[in-house]
């Protein structure tokens, strides 16, 4: 009988040790919405490069990158993606570049976006973003620097 009660005290032990460390995950790689898998909220990537706005993808094209599923608005930009993600994709995940350069993560949104030295950038919001705007190059820097070590805090 005690023998049983230690196997189930140390079951308990190590099942509460084991919990924690799931809570304690790091973020994805590239940020979605709590109830899908869509980067981006679904706009494509590469239409900020190539008609310099925010186009809505569809689910007719897509690409799964870093385990996030990016959308597209036509053939053609599914396959510029595919061939060269990281050029499209955005820096930092999708996250917000100013949180970022504070040092923890925020969502960007789509609609609030920069291309800088040919990469695009989100921010939260307006009002974010025009801090960002104030000193782009130091808080890329500090963003850089914090990157990717701030997906596990």
């Amino acid at each position: 009988m005690f023998k049983a009660l230690g196997l189930g005290v140390a079951l308990a032990v190590i099942g509460s040790v084991a919990v924690p460390s799931v809570a304690l995950a790091a973020k994805p790689e590239v940020y979605t919405d709590a109830f899908s898998k869509v980067a981006l909220q679904g706009y494509d990537p590469v239409a900020y490069f190539t008609q310099g706005r925010p186009v809505k993808g569809s689910a007719a094209y897509v690409v799964t990158y870093k385990g996030a599923q990016f959308q597209f608005a036509s053939a053609e930009n599914e396959a510029k993606f595919s061939a060269r993600p990281e050029a499209y994709a955005p820096k930092y995940g999708g996250y917000c570049a100013w949180a970022a350069a504070q040092g923890y993560t925020a969502r960007g949104d789509a609609r609030y976006w920069k291309i800088v030295n040919g990469r695009l950038y989100l921010n939260y919001d307006a009002g974010v973003q025009r801090k960002w705007e104030a000193d782009i190059s130091g808080f890329i820097a500090k963003a850089d620097n914090n990157w990717p070590g701030i997906l596990s805090k």
